[in-house]
Parts: structure tokens; C-alpha cells; sequence
């Protein structure tokens, strides 16, 4: 029998149960029901007109008035309609009689009505203390039948509850063990039901299923092993040094570079505790904890200095979820991490020998490029010899480029020891409106020439800056030619200086073109040049790249604010020294 046909049988069985049980219950509650309306309604009723009665006798003295006759006769005839008992109409009938005599006044009348008013009255009690014996009697029988039969109910609804489930959880039992059985690989796992329904089918494909996965098991074994061989194999022989950490602070795998750097070569590694190779090992210890993450870092390798890079991975991997009812996979869990130390030597030593070139070339370019400003000079004065206008704007030309040549030469000088890391850095307590005093009077001649007004705008009393001031002024210096190269004929360009969050900050605005958005994050990077469609295009793009590292290197910070047609605002801050 199919296991919807067993559902149907079993609710429909106990859905008759329980009707039959409430029918029963129904028909003795409404018998009660209808024996107490009995008792109240028409008996009550009855000992409540003669009350009525009694109570006009009582407070009326005869002879009695009209309307005190018609209010006891109207009661009198409800009374005659509500007679309910054998003996009682023969009573009414009396006391009908004796108030005829009490109209009449005829002595002894009252007395004889007030009897039998007396005797309607115990008919009525007689009448409900039967019914009430008779009422109690029916409820005792209805509840001795009612808990014979609730009884009887109960038990059969609890052995079907008790036993019916078991249909249908025994057989959900058996699949959840053969499940978690495959769960843990374990693939001869079989299931088998005797009856022909829908556990069956089930156990049916999942016998399937185990056969299976127990083939698949069987041909990718030994290709899963090839392959975990393949990629260890890899990881060993990989010219960078892999490290990789468990989520229980055990080396899961190292290669044989990482061993070799760390000098790890004459022992185990793989399963010991991180605690414990960092106790004597401070490379080891200092990889761990990431202190030299980021930043290239030397380390001696067979008496050879070679050049790191660390960069750290997490490992995360699938949660599987147990329960077979919910999503297999949950989600991904952290289950370590692997550190990389990248080989640099290469890029290294090829980025020093750049460094070098661009430092020799550019000193031995400084020499012939004064030479040739010296003979410029020489060939302008006019005891040399006069010389005509096409060939004085000759000279023009030839002296914008030599100086040209000589700030990209000056510039390239300050880059190579910014990448060498040998910045002279010369810190003295100066007052910063000197600084700007010392960079107007580097630009002052060429803002004339071109028309510009150089406005400074300080505040009072500013705090003094321990800086180096050759460097500082550089960067000002660099500001302020932009600000001129970009600037209108007869314009202004504002140097202001602030005193603002325990800093001084320095500012340049100009009132050029702008600088589009797209290109202001980028500014500062080396070699980089606004495009300007061929208009103003000069300069390396090295100036602003050696002024961020100029100012960093003094704990500033450097930044620019700019818009279309609005100008640009180019400003650094320096921290203010606490003895100015």
C-alpha cells in the first residue's frame, strides 16, 4: 500500500473516532439541556405567580378595590395557562373559587385562598425536586457513559498516535542512517524495505546512488592522489617561498625555498606549532606577524643579499552543512592562511641600476647644459658683438630649453635619491613666512615678466615648523611655477599660510584652467602630465611626485583641490613645533 493511502486511512479512522465520540456527547448534553429548561421554566414560573398573588393579599385589606381584583385575576390567569401538573388544575380551580368569594366578600374567603395558593405552590416544589432527582439522574448516567466511551476513545487515539507514526518515521530512520553512512564514505551502505511503497523506490535509488559513488570513488582515488602529488610538487619547486598555516597554528606545507631562507633545511616542519618555530627562528616570528608585509626587505641567502616581497592569503574553504535537509554548503570557513615571500632580487637590482643611470646621466648633463647657458649669456651681452632680432629670438628659444634641461636634470637628481632612500633631510626650527619669503623671491622675476601679482595672506603669531627649509622651499618653488605656467597674463596667484590642527599649512591657488577630476588622484604619481593639447606641455612630471615624497618624509601630507574653470589650490602641511 502506497504510503498517501496508509495517511488517508489512518486520519480517516481517526476523524471518525472523534466524530463518533462527539455525536455521543451531543445527544446527552442536549437530554441535561432539556431537563433543566424543564425544571426552570415551567414550575418556576408557576411558584412565581403565586407569589404575585400572595403578596397582593398580603398588602391589601379587604374589601378589595377594583384594581387590586384586576391585578390578582390577571396573575390568577396566567396561572390557569400554566398548569403543568396532575393535581395542579384542580387546585387552581378551588383557588379560582375562593377568590369568586373573596370579590364577594363572604367571610372566611381570604383564609381559603391563601390554602390554595399554599397547595399550587408545594405541587410545583413536589414537581421540581422530582424533576431535579430525575435531571441528576440522567447526568450521572450520561457521564458514566461519557467516560466510558471518552475512555474508550482515548485508548484508541492513543495506540493510533503511539503506533501509526511508526509507518512512517521507522522507514525515515533507516535512510537518515544510510545517509549519514555515505556521509562519512562509507559506500557499501545498503537499504532494504519489504513493503511496495514510496520508501521503497527510495531505498531503490539510494542503493543506487551508493553503487555509484563507490565507482567513482574507485576511478578518482588514485587520480585525486596523482594530482595532490602534482601540485606539492609544484608548491616545492616554486622559486618563491610558500608558507602555509592552519587554522590551528600548525605548518600545513613549506617548500624548499622557504626552508632555505628561513635556514629550516635539517628538520620537520610540517605538522610542528607556529609558537614553537618562532622561538628560535626571529625571521620566522617577524613573517608570522606580518611586520615586513608590503614593503620589500633584504635577507642574506648563500652569503647573497636578496630582496623580499611578503604578501599574505587566507584560506577559506566550503562549509558543509550535516543536515541533509538544509543547503550543502552554508558557507566558506577560514581554514589558515599562507604567506608568499616573493623574490625581488631581479626588479631590485634593475631599479638601483636605473636609479644609478638616471643619477650619472643627470650629473654629467648639468655640466654642458651650464656651459651653454654661460655662452648664452656671453653671446646676449652686446660687447661681444651686436646681433640681429631673428637671431636673438634664436637665442630665446635656445635658453628656454636649456633651462628646461636643466630643471629636468635637477629634478631626475632629487628622484634618484628619493628611490635610493638617501634624502639629507637637514631639520632646523624656521618661521614660515620665511619659507614663502625665500620661494616668492625664486619665482619673483618670472611672475613680473608675465605680468602675474603674487598675494601672500599668513596669519599672526604662526607657530615655527622644524623642517628642512631647502626642501620645503623646493616644494613651494614647484607649486608656484606651475601656478605661473598655467596661469593667465596679469593674473593673481594667493600663497597663504595657517596655523590649523596643530599643523602649519602652506597653499598655492591660481586662477587657470583647472584640473579635470579624472586626473587630479594621479597628479602626484611620477611621469604623469595633465594633457593640455599641446599647450603648455613641459617638464617631466616629475616635480609633484618628488614633493609628495619631500613633504612625507617630513610627516606632512600633501594634497590639491581643483575644478574646471575655477583654478587649482595645491597645498601641504607640516606638523607645528612644539618649542616655536
Amino acid at each position: 500500500m502506497k504510503v498517501k493511502n496508509k495517511l488517508r486511512l489512518g486520519f480517516g479512522f481517526l476523524f471518525a473516532v472523534v466524530l463518533f465520540f462527539g455525536v455521543i456527547s451531543l445527544f446527552y448534553i442536549n437530554q441535561i439541556s432539556n431537563s433543566a429548561k424543564v425544571i426552570l421554566k415551567d414550575n418556576y414560573e408557576s411558584l412565581s405567580y403565586c407569589r404575585d398573588m400572595r403578596t397582593i393579599l398580603d398588602e391589601n385589606p379587604l374589601p378589595l378595590n377594583k384594581a387590586v381584583i384586576a391585578h390578582f385575576n390577571r396573575e390568577l390567569i396566567k396561572e390557569e395557562h400554566n398548569i403543568t401538573e396532575a393535581n395542579e388544575k384542580a387546585a387552581v380551580a378551588n383557588l379560582r373559587s375562593a377568590f369568586n368569594d373573596v370579590q364577594k366578600g363572604l367571610p372566611g374567603a381570604e383564609k381559603n385562598a391563601r390554602k390554595y395558593l399554599r397547595q399550587v405552590e408545594l405541587i410545583n416544589m413536589e414537581a421540581i425536586m422530582r424533576k431535579n432527582d430525575a435531571a441528576q439522574a440522567s447526568v450521572k448516567e450520561s457521564t458514566v457513559f461519557l467516560g466510558f466511551t471518552g475512555a474508550f476513545t482515548f485508548l484508541v487515539l492513543f495506540t493510533v498516535s503511539v503506533n501509526f507514526p511508526g509507518f512512517i518515521i521507522n522507514p525515515l530512520n533507516r535512510l537518515l542512517a544510510g545517509i549519514r553512512a555515505i556521509g562519512q564514505n562509507n559506500y557499501n551502505e545498503r537499504i532494504h524495505f519489504d513493503n511496495n511503497d514510496e520508501f521503497a523506490e527510495v531505498a531503490t535509488a539510494f542503493n543506487d546512488m551508493a553503487v555509484r559513488l563507490k565507482e567513482w570513488e574507485n576511478s578518482n582515488l588514485s587520480k585525486i592522489m596523482s594530482e595532490k602529488l602534482r601540485i606539492e610538487t609544484i608548491i616545492a619547486q616554486m622559486h618563491d617561498a610558500i608558507i602555509g598555516i592552519n587554522e590551528k597554528q600548525e605548518v600545513l606545507f613549506i617548500n624548499t625555498a622557504a626552508k632555505e631562507i628561513l635556514n629550516l633545511t635539517d628538520e620537520k616542519i610540517e605538522g610542528k606549532r607556529v609558537t614553537d618555530l618562532s622561538k628560535n627562528n626571529d625571521l620566522f616570528r617577524s613573517i608570522i606577524a606580518q611586520d615586513k608585509i608590503g614593503k620589500p626587505f633584504k635577507i642574506v641567502v648563500n652569503g647573497k643579499d636578496a630582496h623580499f616581497q611578503l604578501e599574505t592569503r587566507e584560506i577559506a574553504v566550503p562549509n558543509l552543512n550535516p543536515d541533509p535537509a538544509q543547503p550543502m554548503i552554508i558557507a566558506k570557513k577560514q581554514a589558515g592562511k599562507v604567506y608568499i615571500l616573493k623574490n625581488v632580487t631581479e626588479f631590485k637590482e634593475r631599479d638601483e641600476a636605473k636609479t644609478n643611470f638616471i643619477a650619472t646621466i643627470s650629473h654629467e648633463l648639468k655640466t654642458p647644459i651650464s656651459s651653454i647657458k654661460m655662452s648664452l649669456k656671453l653671446m646676449k651681452d652686446e660687447r661681444v658683438g651686436q646681433i640681429n632680432a631673428e637671431q636673438q629670438q634664436l637665442l630665446e628659444h635656445i635658453t628656454d630649453d636649456s633651462d628646461r634641461l636643466l630643471k629636468i636634470t635637477s629634478e631626475l637628481l632629487e628622484l634618484s635619491q628619493v628611490e635610493t632612500g638617501n634624502i639629507q633631510l637637514n631639520f632646523v626650527q624656521v618661521d614660515p613666512a620665511k619659507i614663502i619669503d625665500y620661494a616668492i623671491a625664486s619665482v619673483n622675476f618670472q611672475a613680473a615678466q608675465k605680468g602675474v601679482t603674487l598675494e601672500v595672506i599668513k596669519e599672526r603669531n604662526l607657530p615655527f615648523v622644524n623642517v628642512d627649509v631647502e626642501k620645503t622651499a623646493w616644494v613651494l618653488v614647484n607649486f608656484l611655477s606651475n601656478a605661473l605656467r598655467y596661469s593667465a597674463e596679469r593674473s593673481k596667484i594667493v600663497i597663504s599660510v595657517k596655523h590649523k590642527n596643530h599643523e602649519v599649512e602652506f597653499s598655492v591657488k591660481d586662477q587657470g584652467k583647472g584640473i579635470d577630476e579624472q586626473y587630479q588622484k594621479r597628479l602626484f604619481d611620477r611621469y604623469f602630465q595633465v594633457p593640455t593639447d599641446g599647450q603648455n606641455k613641459s617638464g617631466s612630471g616629475l616635480g609633484l611626485a618628488i614633493s609628495k615624497d619631500f613633504i612625507e618624509a617630513q610627516n606632512g601630507s600633501i594634497w590639491v583641490q581643483s575644478a574646471i574653470a575655477e583654478g587649482s589650490t595645491f597645498s601641504f602641511s607640516l606638523p607645528a613645533s612644539v618649542h616655536s
